[in-house]
């Protein structure tokens, strides 16, 4: 009982102590002025201090030395020796002149609300000139007691214009706020640095994060597709692969990939990026905005910002499900097996072929039509014949020696209802994403972790993507003017090592690839055998292609593991009011491995034997060292924002593997590089480059109206010799806010109004390696071992490897760029358009050498130019129809068109590498066309009888003086006529010309939302147009002579004959010929125009009123579908089709991007 007295006592006794220290103050400071002395008391007290600039010197210099003063003490201490007097008026220290009368206090009350009436909470009310202000409540209301009736009251609130109203004596003033364009002071992300949209005089895109999260994807490139004006995005459906992106076309003859920024971490690969984790994407796209990226900003430069932890702790969970769904049907217009033995009769008559005996269709040549076998292996067997006895089959899918594959017995059935080999290939696969966020923040610090799981098993089968990739976002107020954080990201991704032989094909032009297989596979032929070992084209009159399932299957085992860390830290400090140095450590570590084991094949007419297993490993690191002075300073009407800074980057990669052949055993447990048996081979690698650059950035705004930028940075490379070393690359431009001026103000339909152009010169160094500038020697016993001395042994010696080239320097990209934005009706429309011209000079080509230079790989110089120009599009409207419903669309155009100047001194163009089975390259790059065009002979007609043939046989005679002239080699009487391009009367090589650009002549992309109280919907379209594409498919299968490959319904239904002379396809024969399908002509370009719906997307959110009792802050549902519809006139799976720089748009047989069907939930605690 006294232990409980005592402790009330002592509670009573804090609790008067407490009461009275809260009207007591102690204060003992000297030498401050009256301004920072209220200050002490408002941050000491209850009391908010009144005063009026015109009575008070709130400069003087006083001290104030009190112990346990009263306020009153306090303020007559302060106001000593002024002739002032104070008032306390509830918590209100009014501040008046020694002979004014008491003051009455006014209490102004009302009700803020929007446009369309409703309240608006959180509003900020102050008293201009004063620290006295209150806020709205949940309803809208106000009140605020003031010293006198007069004064303005300044209204604020996030997302609204500002307003000012004079009191006037007024009791009830209510407010109703217009809301302002969001867009223009949207705080983007540009070089070290931020701005307004508004006071940007570059071309930089703001893409639309929430529409790129509304598409199922891996990679952040491909949601890009379309949703950002300037940037052309093409890709393909299989898992893993990034596709490719162009920022206002084509920058360079080689690698056009653009720089990425990733929380100040520069890269040039974002595929570990987890969707989930992007709050922001800016692209820039024009020299002003980029240079200051220097040497690598050429390809333009896209900036991410990762998400930051916002207000109290929340736990979010994102995931989806669904199922990608191959196309059905018959996807390649093949024949079944009969109608593949009626064209190959039709083939032979027109072939001039009597005897009609056939291992296959008709081995005793009885017959005058073809029929099917029941057995393709032994050929032409029939039901009971013995040499179908089962017993016979001998077939070791394993074995290990030459002998032991002498010894096969092959049994197979013929499919006579045909092998879908299509839909034997491709398959629906899940897809599947999950991602689990937690975050939050307070005055100290913020932080964000994330983690995510995404599975993709591709369409194709045994394909696959899976990633697991980790963030951590932090950052934390060491103090007021000090900050520290980190953006760390850790993937693990696991993906079939698409990189070996029998993948080569799904990522680049390859005819022997696994799709190209399977297009090219009879439809005869069955997967399996009558013991379930695979079956093929092993056999007589079966073609040449491999089975493709086969192919997959035994590759399922080989894949690829990589492993990375990608992320900074950063430390800045505000060193006085307005200037502030931060410095950034980033690094991107990778490591990986891959493995593939090579089976040895049976199944097919062309087999390997060998079996053999490589395995290679990688490392690589980077880093970026980047130092930044930063000072802005607001002073009248001027604006100044000045950046200055260091940067350092380093980079290294190294490589190891090697393979063997010969194992007697292929469990996967045994295989490795050291239970081989014979030709083993090692292989190393290493590289390194470094880059050190100082930049600058200077943006000054004068009235808000004029606006000013300037940038430069010097970069130097270890790419380039010393003497060579540096480049210089700035960049100037201006805008000119005229909706600001006078004689717009009246406008009212008019928000705002910018115009703006802007020069610089931009860098790219991305083509030459790290050893060009350098003769590099290596060693090989082909090349440079020798028998010395007359003796019988071989002395290793050393050869020349690569030609030098030590006068390399910067291709420069020399940019200017016109444009203007317009925001319209309050914010609801704003359109953004550029023009520019990119004249783009000292071109890397590896142009032909003396021979005086010697052997080896011949260097690349500075001698190509070239020019592109073009319009970039964008347009965005936000229209609410009441509270309920509201309506959105954002339209993205992209045009460009680029034209070759200069290839080199001794030659006008250079070829493409894709060659199909052509007899010549596919694709020119010329002076005065695009890059990549296609190249070859342009088709007028058929021959469609001998007399034509004969007419203009004497035609070339007569134009050449030669009586052995022919007009055109090859000719036939159904095959194809060639133009004379050149007019000299035959066709020669000299008559090929360019039949088709695969760049298009615009792109366009199309997000249309609406909103219905708890309902939300959207579709997002994308389309390509004007674009040519080249289908080598029709190589295999319009032309009965391509190696007897499986044919399409055109071969047979839809060629030549001498009663369908308008055909589509030449006539039918079994030997191929440069007048049909043997030589690039224009048989396979096709129109590549084409519309996709990419997305539609369904959404429910819950009420969250209902659900918070739970924890729940939000539940949102939804349903969507991806690649819905395709509207295009090409004859191919799919016109979307990537490639290289030299070549793209060509079709050996794509990787389709499937339908997707999906169901998602976002939801959060």
């Amino acid at each position: 009982m006294k232990l409980v007295t005592v402790l009330l006592l002592t509670g009573i006794m804090q609790i008067h102590a407490a009461a009275y220290s809260q009207n007591i103050y102690n204060f003992n400071v000297n030498n401050i002025s009256v301004k920072q002395m209220f200050k002490q008391i408002e941050k000491s007290s209850k009391y908010t201090v009144f005063y009026r600039l015109d009575q008070v010197n709130v400069d003087k210099k006083i001290n104030v030395e009190l112990q346990d003063a009263s306020i009153e003490t306090v303020m007559k201490n302060v106001l000593k020796n002024q002739q002032l007097t104070f008032q306390v008026v509830d918590d209100i220290i009014i501040i008046k002149p020694v002979d004014s009368k008491e003051i009455a206090t006014v209490t102004v009350t009302g009700v803020v609300t929007d446009g369309s009436g409703l309240p608006l909470p959180g509003v900020s009310i102050k008293l201009k000139g004063s620290g006295l202000g209150t806020v709205t409540n949940t309803d809208g209301k106000y009140s605020l007691t003031l010293p006198d009736g007069t004064g303005t009251l300044v209204f604020n609130f996030l997302g609204f214009t500002p307003q000012d109203v004079a009191v006037g004596g007024k009791t009830i003033i209510n407010v109703k706020l217009v809301e302002e364009s969001k867009a223009l002071n949207e705080v983007v992300v540009v070089g070290y640095t931020t701005q307004k949209k508004k006071d940007l005089t570059g071309a930089v895109a703001v893409v639309n994060v929430k529409d790129l999260n509304k598409q199922a994807s891996s990679s952040v490139n491909s949601q890009l597709q379309g949703q950002a004006s300037g940037v052309t995005v093409t890709g393909s459906g299989q898992p893993g692969e990034e596709p490719q992106v162009h920022i206002r076309g084509f920058n360079t003859f080689g690698d056009n990939t653009p720089l990425y920024v990733v929380d100040g971490m520069e890269t040039y690969d974002v595929s570990t990026l987890n969707p989930n984790d992007v709050e922001s994407m800016q692209v820039l796209k024009d020299a002003s905005s980029a240079s200051i990226y220097g040497a690598r900003a050429a390809n333009g430069v896209i900036i991410i910002t990762t998400k930051r932890g916002k207000g109290k702790v929340s736990i979010q969970y994102d995931a989806y499900y669904g199922s990608q769904v191959p196309k059905g049907g018959n996807v390649w217009h093949t024949l079944n097996p009969q109608q593949t033995a009626n064209l190959q009769l039709i083939a032979e008559k027109n072939s001039g072929i009597t005897d009609f005996t056939d291992p296959l269709y008709n081995p005793t040549g009885a017959n005058s039509t073809f029929t099917l076998p029941d057995y393709i292996t032994p050929a032409g067997a029939k039901n009971g014949d013995p040499s179908v006895d089962p017993s016979k089959y001998y077939v070791n899918p394993l074995y290990t020696s030459p002998d032991d594959y002498n010894n096969f017995y092959r049994i197979t059935k013929a499919n006579k209802a045909g092998t879908d080999w299509y839909h034997e290939l491709f398959k629906t696969a899940p897809i599947e994403s999950h991602n689990l966020t937690l975050s939050g923040s307070n005055d100290q610090a913020n932080y964000l972790f994330s983690l995510n799981y995404f599975n993709q098993q591709g369409t194709l089968i045994d394909t696959y993507l899976k990633r697991y990739t980790l963030r951590s976002n932090t950052s934390f107020n060491i103090t007021k003017h000090i900050r520290v954080g980190e953006n760390l990201a850790y993937s693990i991704t696991k993906m079939p090592q698409v990189a070996s032989p029998n993948h080569a094909q799904i990522t680049a032009n390859n005819p022997d690839g696994v799709i190209a297989m399977g297009l090219r596979e009879q439809s005869i032929i069955p997967v399996y055998d009558i013991k379930g070992n695979y079956a093929g084209s092993y056999g007589t009159g079966l073609g040449d292609a491999n089975n493709p399932v086969a192919i997959q299957q035994r590759t399922k085992g080989n894949g690829s593991t990589v492993y990375r860390l990608l992320g900074n830290m950063y430390a800045e400090a505000d060193l006085f009011k307005g200037l502030t140095l931060r410095t950034s450590f980033g690094g991107d570590i990778t490591n990986s491995n891959d493995h593939a084991f090579t089976y040895p094949t049976y199944e097919n007419v062309e087999n390997s034997q060998i079996n053999s297993y490589n395995e290679n490993s990688a490392n690589s690191y980077s880093y970026n060292w980047t130092n930044t002075l930063t000072y802005q300073k607001l002073f009248g009407k001027h604006s100044l924002n000045v950046v200055a800074g260091t940067e350092a980057v380093e980079t290294f990669d190294k490589s190891l593997g090697g393979s063997i052949q010969g194992y007697y055993s292929f469990d996967p447990n045994y295989v490795n590089l050291s239970t081989g048996t014979n030709n083993k081979n090692t292989y190393s690698d290493r590289s390194s480059t470094s880059l050190l650059s100082e930049f600058a950035r200077l943006d000054y705004v004068y009235d808000n109206k004029y606006l000013f930028n300037a940038t430069i940075r010097r970069d130097g490379s270890s790419k380039f010799p010393v003497s060579q070393r540096y480049g210089y690359f700035p960049a100037f431009s201006a805008g000119w806010r005229v909706s600001q001026e006078s004689f717009l103000k009246s406008i009212n339909w008019l928000t705002d109004l910018k115009v703006r152009g802007g020069w610089g010169v931009m860098g790219n160094q991305i083509n030459i390696g790290a050893k060009d500038a350098y003769t590099t020697f290596n060693t090989n016993i082909g090349q440079s071992y020798y028998p010395l001395n007359g003796n019988a042994g071989l002395q290793p010696g050393f050869y020349q490897d690569q030609i030098a080239n030590p006068n390399a320097v910067w291709e420069k990209d020399i940019n200017s760029n016109f444009g203007f934005d317009a925001t319209l009706l309050g914010g609801k429309i704003a359109v953004t358009a550029d023009y520019y011209r990119k004249d783009i000079k000292d071109l890397l080509v590896n142009a032909k050498q003396l021979a005086t230079a010697g052997n080896g790989t011949v260097p690349y110089q500075n001698v190509g130019t070239m020019k592109t120009d073009g319009l970039d599009i964008s347009v965005t409207g936000n229209i609410r129809a009441n509270s309920d419903l509201s309506f959105n669309a954002t339209g993205t155009l992209t045009t460009y068109n680029n034209t070759i100047l200069k290839v080199s001194d001794d030659r006008d163009y250079f070829s493409g590498d894709a060659t199909s089975r052509f007899d010549g390259p596919i694709t020119r790059s010329a002076v005065g066309h695009s890059l990549g065009e296609f190249y070859g002979y342009q088709i007028v007609g058929f021959w469609n009888n001998q007399g034509q043939i004969d007419a203009a046989n004497a035609s070339a005679q007569k134009a050449t003086g030669d009586p052995n002239a022919v007009y055109q080699l090859d000719t036939k009487v159904g095959r194809f006529k060639y133009k004379d391009v050149n007019g000299d009367g035959v066709i020669t090589a000299a008559d090929r010309t360019f039949l088709g650009n695969p760049n298009p002549k615009f792109t366009a992309g199309l997000n249309l939302g609406v909103n219905y109280k708890s309902f939300d919907a959207s579709i997002f379209l994308y389309g390509s147009f004007g674009n040519k594409l080249w289908n080598s498919v029709k190589y295999w299968r319009d032309f009965y002579a391509s190696y007897g490959t499986a044919k399409s319904y055109t071969a047979l239904n839809d060629s030549w004959t001498p009663t369908h002379q308008n055909a589509t396809a030449p006539i039918q024969e079994l030997d191929a010929s440069t007048s049909s399908g043997a030589t690039p002509n224009s048989y396979f370009v096709e129109n590549g125009t084409y519309v996709r719906m990419r997305n539609a997307q369904i959404g429910y959110t819950f009420n969250v009123g209902g659900l918070k009792k739970a924890g729940i802050q939000k539940l949102r549902i939804y349903v969507s579908a991806t690649n819905l519809f395709t509207l295009t006139g090409y004859s191919g799976i799919d016109p979307e089709l990537s490639g290289n720089t030299k070549d793209f748009g060509i079709d050996e047989g794509s990787y389709a991007s499937p339908r997707t069907f999906l169901f998602g939930v976002n939801f959060s605690l």
